[in-house]
């Protein structure tokens, strides 16, 4: 599931989210892991990210 976010430099940045694995707070918002070293910074505070994060991973009716 793709969740959408703000990201750093103000673009729309799309996160899957079933490959993301680490989440963490940095100064200029959040910072999304995945796997191989890469990663994405989002404007979005860390609670609105696990937020929208955990609600496209819950099934769906």
């Amino acid at each position: 599931m793709l969740v959408m976010f703000v990201g750093a430099d103000r673009t729309e940045t799309a996160v899957n989210a079933a490959q993301v694995t680490f989440v963490s707070s940095v100064n200029d918002g959040t910072r999304i892991r995945f796997g191989e070293g890469r990663s994405v910074t989002v404007t979005e505070p860390i609670a609105e990210v696990m937020r929208m994060l955990n609600e496209a991973l819950r099934p769906h009716d």
